[in-house]
């Protein structure tokens, strides 16, 4: 199986700034794969995104020590155009890169300025309309949509160009409740329908415990955690010391297993806290909580 990307001993410093904004970093994932990358603001962890598509060094000028490879390609080497049939980025506020008249001109706008022939162009634009949830919306204005819309349009830019990786940076800042749960719930279905991989850069654990396969947790530039999510989210004082706030549910794991040492295994997710609270409650009678 091909990685999906792999930053070997990857140091990025930008112009003007004397400290790292990702410091020796060498992690990488499978293809397939939902990864959330984990941290507070200053993290690296846009940096972390803006490597794999060549915005960073290209566009945002940057020393890059080590190396960055993304689908078998030295990203340093490869022009941004080429990153762009192989990586979709989302933004955070999906309305900064959203810019033409219409939700069809939208999501063509890639493929036309790689030069896709138009009957290519407009089955990848049914696609990727129906794949987010958008089909009819053709004629609509990005301007009148809602937040949620606005960012599965963003989403449906980005799988036009047919990426094997969809990175996605804060997604879920400016929705509602709703609007993040059906935001995981694309993401999911993107990845069951088409075994895309996805790369989601977040500063809550809260609601993506249960969506991703891995968490990547960055502070200050450095990887200090990685693995699946049970194994990272029971570090509960490495994921506080990274400014993150983990899920309560981890807490509740966290103190129960504090309280009833051996007793317990880690949960992440409310049908494990239940079975896992029920086997408390049997082994230990009326010292439950």
């Amino acid at each position: 199986m091909m990685r999906a990307f792999e930053l070997t001993k990857t140091t990025v410093t930008y112009q003007g700034s004397d400290f790292p904004a990702l410091n020796d970093v060498s992690i990488g994932a499978d293809e397939g794969e939902i990864v959330l990358l984990l941290g507070s603001n200053n993290a690296g962890k846009s940096t972390f995104c803006r490597l794999l598509n060549g915005l960073v060094p290209k566009s945002t000028p940057a020393q890059i020590d080590g190396k960055v490879e993304v689908l078998g390609r030295d990203a340093n080497r490869t022009s941004v155009a080429r990153l762009a049939t192989m990586v979709g980025m989302v933004f955070q506020e999906p309305e900064n890169q959203l810019f033409c008249m219409s939700v069809e001109e939208e999501v063509a706008f890639g493929p036309e300025n790689v030069a896709i022939p138009r009957a290519e162009i407009i089955a990848r634009v049914e696609w990727a309309l129906e794949a987010v949830g958008l089909t009819g919306y053709n004629a609509r204005s990005p301007s009148n949509l809602s937040g949620g819309e606005k960012q599965r349009l963003a989403i449906a830019a980005a799988l036009s160009m047919r990426p094997r990786l969809l990175v996605l940076d804060e997604p879920a800042y400016a929705l509602d409740p709703t609007g993040r749960v059906d935001l995981y719930a694309l993401l999911r279905d993107l990845r069951e329908r088409y075994g895309m991989t996805i790369l989601i850069a977040e500063r809550d654990a809260e609601e993506m415990a249960e969506l991703c396969d891995r968490m990547i947790l960055l502070r200050n530039g450095r990887v200090v955690a990685d693995g699946a999510p049970n194994a990272v989210l029971s570090g509960i004082d490495e994921v506080v010391a990274a400014g993150v706030s983990p899920p309560q549910i981890a807490h509740l794991s966290s103190l129960l297993a504090d309280r009833f040492p051996g007793k317990t295994r880690p949960f992440f997710t409310t049908d494990d806290a239940e079975k896992e609270i029920a086997d408390l409650v049997r082994a230990t009678g009326s010292d439950a909580p």
